[in-house]
């Protein structure tokens, strides 16, 4: 038996070595291969959250943009803007007056705006007639959109522009002929001019020393003044244009309205000449 004592050693050593091999490798299935996929799962995830997020910055000039909220005499009025490449597509009041005749008014209103919101590329839109707070409103809410737009897309609309010029000469001329215009024109609103019948305040549009449009912002309404303000109203703007002045002549049956319309003109003349 003392003989075969080492190889008792061996044995028993043997074994111990083959029981802590076959332990490692079943604790190993539930240490490693589990877990690194656990573990690398959220980082893959977020890191794709990153470059979506980051792709979504680098579109700047476009995706959707919401003005601040604007308060009227008859509610809030906030407007949203969908951008793309740095124009609007699209526009849409969030918010907008409701209740009573203010529900009429802004189902008639707002898709009025919103068309023209799309169409002038910005806030100097007309304001609809019968609805002047919520045109107000909405005006001030789209400003704050285009400004927040502008904010975000500035960088991309100047590597855009700095584009164009690299294409020739020409079109850097054509350019510069298409943006003139633009700036010399100029929409100013006169001061409220207050009637027997109600206010009257008028808005122009100058270019080239011209008045080019004219529209009343507020107009006497109410009972028999709405139809002599919607008689009156388009005669005096097609009068302020053809004159180019405030010497205009009065509308007969609406002398008060002609009046107050003439001598807000003439304040919103007075502030172009200035």
């Amino acid at each position: 038996m003392k003989k075969s004592h080492p190889l008792r050693r061996i044995v028993l050593a043997t074994a111990a070595t083959v029981s802590g091999i076959v332990l490692l490798l079943s604790l190993k299935p539930t240490t490693d291969p589990n877990a690194a996929q656990a573990a690398g799962a959220i980082p893959q995830q977020t890191a794709a959250a990153q470059e979506s997020a980051q792709g979504g910055a680098a579109a700047a000039g476009s995706g959707t943009v919401t003005g601040r909220v604007a308060q009227t005499q008859y509610g809030p009025v906030q407007v949203r803007l969908t951008m793309s490449g740095g124009k609007i597509t699209k526009a849409e009041a969030v918010q907008a007056p409701s209740g009573g005749t203010s529900t009429q008014k802004t189902a008639l209103a707002v898709p009025k705006l919103n068309q023209e919101a799309v169409a002038a590329q910005s806030a100097e839109i007309d304001a609809v007639s019968g609805a002047t707070y919520t045109s107000a409103g909405y005006k001030q809410s789209l400003q704050s959109a285009l400004d927040q737009a502008k904010a975000a897309g500035g960088s991309a609309a100047g590597s855009s522009t700095g584009g164009g010029s690299k294409t020739g000469g020409g079109s850097g001329n054509a350019g510069g002929k298409a943006s003139a215009p633009a700036a010399q024109a100029r929409t100013v609103t006169g001061s409220v001019a207050q009637t027997q019948y109600g206010p009257v305040q008028v808005r122009i549009t100058v270019s080239g020393g011209k008045i080019t449009k004219a529209d009343a912002v507020q107009a006497p309404s109410g009972g028999t003044s709405s139809q002599k303000t919607a008689l009156a109203v388009p005669k005096l703007n097609q009068e302020a244009v053809a004159a180019g002045s405030a010497d205009i002549d009065a509308v007969s049956g609406a002398t008060y309205t002609s009046t107050g319309y003439k001598q807000s003109l003439q304040s919103a003349l007075d502030q172009v000449g200035g």
